[in-house]
């Protein structure tokens, strides 16, 4: 330590300063009476020795203290005695025998009015100012400030003014557009422009649930191909350092669903009040998959994100299902108490995991209702039919399938059809999950029977059903029935639907049966167009057991739908339209009725209501009216149907496919399903480095 003292020391003084310090410290060492490397073993002592050291070197004043410096900079000529003493110091290390010494501050250029003869003028403060061109209004550097930097820019970007006089660059100074205050930009180093592409391509890659490999193997090449068409080489060369390999972009990934987690949070946390709608499902690789979607208020409008994507490592039970949501909620400190309500597919007869989850959640918030999905009420009511449609609906089945079923079936059935010049070459697969399909395979199976009846074998006993009228005209009521049922299903899924929503289409729905079901017992079958025109088409009228039978499913199906839609008595009446209460409803305490009135007569208010949905015109009168309108969004919040969850397990199985079984999805799904933008602005910034691709 005292050898490397001294290199110091002879590094930035002279001869006698070195000397003196040496006698010096000879005598401290000889006060000690101890050997100088055994005074230096000993930690207390060592440190003594230290303190004097430090003690000799600060109190040389007549010159600049020892700081290591870089071989490539040059100290200044004068500097003042304070800044001397806050510069330089010399911090000895306890457990090792080397001195650790610190720089001081980057040396800091001033500006010469000579430097005007490059083209160039001072920008900011003027004791530590920027390097601003006259010409093209870029600002460089402090450290730029140096006449060989100013000429190099000056030659390379304006080569044309290179040999121009001081004065040339001195009247274009003083014209009337360069006296206009400058605008600084800040531009961006290029692994930090490189760091935002990479961000930028790897949120479109998740969005587009593609595979990370594609940024390096196709999106990077065919970004460098245009780059070269359009400019140059030079600048497609840039394009390399944009990090796209396949561990970047999964990291990139997890980075922007961290994000959009961090927001959520931060929203959850400061909203009045949100509900929950949940579901699980099994993946490509047989993991029990969770989905929850929040539904809250943001600024002025309802907002509806994914809260948690997770896979249940173990048994996939209610109570696993709970701990899961619970554990998110309390790892990011969110309070149960605003959680108003639950949807799921679980009707509250119904024993089962997502069941007892929900009874978990609302034993932590005893607030909170629940609530049984309205499309799962509607799918469960339109599958009871009398007994001959039923027969029906099972035959047409079992012909679809066995067709779809042989693949070479299914091949010279479309050599068929394109012979035949029909207008579909194939048929459509049934399936009990999809409640859609149900319409649109009984619609494409009646317009290809002429096809089918060609096609099919005599040896198969269904195909008598083709030639049979009364088969037909059951095949096309039904083909009608179901497509008008899943016209209403449709109008019920989608973001922002609410309760009014599907209360107000299915009380159209029984309205139109009862009108159905007249109509068909005049034998009027105007409301269903395949069964008209097959009537028309064969001239033949409908027999009273198939008429009974329509009849029958008819109004069967009305009944079934009051019991899983029954009308009550609805209290917040006042929420779907306020303008329209002449009474204080029961709901209400008079104070909320008052703010009611208030709102009502309100004619800016009023005009806002018929420009915004429900949502938004409730959200937008927090502020105005808080304590009427946070009881409207309190009831504008609950989910009506499921379809964020069946739309997010959609999602789910295209991304995480069969080559991609062991995929982490969830940040994936982060980012597809939520409504939240990522700001890759605030991702960059946090990176303490921010390496181009190598």
């Amino acid at each position: 330590m005292i050898a490397h003292l001294l290199c110091i020391l002879l590094y930035n003084f002279n001869t006698f300063v070195i000397l003196d310090v040496y006698s010096k410290l000879t005598m401290f060492c000889t006060t000690n009476t101890l050997p100088m490397d055994l005074l230096l073993k000993q930690g207390s002592l060592k440190q003594e020795v230290e303190s004097f050291c430090y003690q000799i070197v600060s109190e040389s004043n007549d010159q600049k203290v020892g700081i290591l410096q870089r071989e490539d900079e040059q100290l200044q000529p004068s500097v003042s005695k304070k800044s001397e003493g806050e510069l330089s110091r010399v911090k000895f290390m306890s457990n090792s025998n080397k001195i650790t010494t610190f720089s001081k501050k980057p040396k800091r250029r001033k500006y010469d009015e000579s430097y005007l003869s490059f083209g160039f003028t001072y920008f900011g403060n003027r004791d530590a100012p920027h390097a601003q061109c006259v010409l093209c209004k870029k600002i460089l550097s402090n450290s730029s400030l140096a006449p060989s930097k100013l000429r190099r820019h000056l030659e390379t970007k304006h080569a044309a003014y290179k040999d121009k006089d001081i004065s040339f660059f001195k009247q274009h100074l003083d014209s009337p557009e360069n006296n206009k205050p400058p605008t600084p930009k800040i531009v961006n180093t290029d692994n930090e422009s490189a760091t935002e592409a990479s961000y930028n391509v790897s949120y479109h890659i998740a969005l587009s649930g593609e595979a990370h490999t594609i940024g390096e193997l196709l999106i990077k090449p065919c970004a460098k191909d245009v780059v070269m068409r359009m400019f140059d080489e030079q600048y497609s060369k840039k394009i390399d350092a944009v990090q796209l390999s396949n561990s970047t972009v999964a990291r990139r990934i997890k980075d922007l669903a961290a994000d959009i987690e961090e927001e959520l949070v931060c929203r959850l946390k400061i909203c009045d009040g949100f509900s929950l709608q949940l579901d699980e499902s099994a993946d490509v690789s047989g993991l029990a998959v969770l989905l929850v979607f929040v539904r809250y208020r943001f600024n002025k409008s309802i907002e509806e994100d994914l809260l948690l994507c997770e896979s249940l490592q173990s048994n996939a039970t209610g109570e696993e299902i709970f701990n899961c949501i619970n554990s998110f909620m309390q790892k990011h400190k969110i309070e149960w108490e605003k959680c108003v309500d639950v949807c799921s597919d679980a009707s509250r007869a119904m024993d089962g995991k997502i069941a007892e989850a929900v009874t978990l959640i609302k034993y932590v918030a005893p607030e909170s209702t629940s609530s049984h999905c309205l499309l799962y009420r509607h799918a469960l009511a339109v599958k009871i039919m009398p007994t001959s449609l039923k027969n029906v609906l099972d035959q047409a089945v079992q012909i679809i399938n066995y067709i779809k079923a042989r693949p070479h079936q299914s091949r010279l059935l479309k050599i068929l059809c394109e012979e035949m010049g029909a207008q579909h070459t194939a048929l459509l697969l049934n399936t009990e999950v999809r409640w859609l399909s149900r319409g649109k395979v009984l619609v494409r199976l009646f317009e290809l029977r002429r096809e089918l009846l060609v096609f099919m074998d005599s040896a198969f006993r269904l195909s008598d059903c083709l030639t049979n009228s009364s088969w037909l005209l059951r095949l096309a009521y039904l083909a009608d029935i179901f497509t008008k049922l899943n016209e209403v299903n449709l109008s019920m899924q989608g973001k922002n639907v609410t309760v009014f929503t599907v209360f107000d289409k299915m009380s159209s729905l029984l309205r139109k049966l009862e009108f159905w079901a007249s109509s068909v017992e005049e034998e009027n079958f105007d409301c269903f167009p395949t069964l008209s025109d097959f009537l028309t088409e064969i001239n033949s009228t409908v027999d009273k057991d198939i008429c009974s039978a329509i009849v029958q499913h008819l109004r069967g199906l009305r009944s079934t739908l009051l019991k899983y839609f029954p009308v009550t008595n609805d209290n917040n009446t006042w929420v779907r339209n306020p303008f329209t209460v002449t009474v204080k409803p029961v709901s209400l305490v008079a104070r909320d009725y008052e703010s009611l009135i208030d709102l009502t007569s309100d004619s800016q208010v009023k005009q806002n209501f018929s420009e915004l949905s429900l949502n938004d015109f409730w959200s937008s009168l927090i502020q105005e009216y808080p304590s009427i309108a946070r009881r409207a969004v309190r009831v504008l919040l609950p989910f009506a149907t499921m379809h964020l969850c069946e739309t997010g397990f959609s999602y789910y199985a295209a991304t995480k496919t069969k080559y991609r079984k062991r995929l982490d999805a969830a940040p994936h799904m982060r980012i597809r399903l939520s409504n939240i933008t990522p700001n890759i602005k605030r991702i960059c910034d946090k990176k303490t480095q921010k390496h181009c691709s190598h």
